[in-house]
């Protein structure tokens, strides 16, 4: 893809959001965060943190993600988020200041999302790319959600009529895709 300049944003790998529904998707994200890091391609991990009197508590009613240790990125990933870029949010998207900045100053064009939660962080990420002109990709066997199965299909589901179904892959794809592995 020549011209293209990817970055991979792993969505909020927090021990908060593993549960049984999502913890599958944990040796898939390492896969993943590994085989590109030996691209030397850059990685960003985010980390949501919620806060009294948030949207998320005052309208959902969720006090969760407030402290540690829920909200540290779980201990498979801790090693390479200590390499990586790490982007803190009170959001949903990926896309605060701070992550449009850093997109921005890098020239990305393209990013790759996995992490969790599909129907909710990593769609909005998503759609907030496209909406920046940027090429998302969302990495479907490498994110899940806590909410199950068919939260995650649901997101999926949407993310294909938001964004296109092309930019639905599983990880094995991007290789191909951007000329690496």
């Amino acid at each position: 893809m020549s011209g293209k300049r990817a970055a991979l944003i792993v969505i909020d790998m927090q021990n908060g959001f593993i549960n049984d529904r999502s913890r599958h998707v944990i040796p898939r994200v390492v896969d993943l965060v590994e085989q590109w890091e030996a691209t030397g391609k850059p990685v960003v991990f985010t980390r949501y943190y919620n806060y009294p009197g948030s949207p998320f508590e005052r309208l959902i009613h969720w006090t969760r993600m407030q402290h540690s240790p829920e909200t540290e990125i779980v201990p498979e990933l801790s090693r390479h988020a200590a390499r990586a870029h790490v982007l803190d949010k009170p959001t949903y998207s990926y896309f605060t200041n701070e992550g449009a900045d850093l997109t921005a100053r890098e020239g990305w064009t393209d990013l790759v999302f996995c992490g969790v939660a599909t129907e909710s962080c990593v769609l909005k990420s998503a759609v907030d790319a496209f909406e920046r002109d940027l090429t998302p990709w969302v990495v479907t066997d490498a994110s899940a959600s806590h909410g199950g199965p068919a939260a995650h299909e649901a997101g999926i589901l949407v993310a294909r009529r938001f964004v296109g179904s092309g930019q639905l892959i599983e990880a094995d794809a991007i290789g191909e895709i951007f000329g690496f592995w």
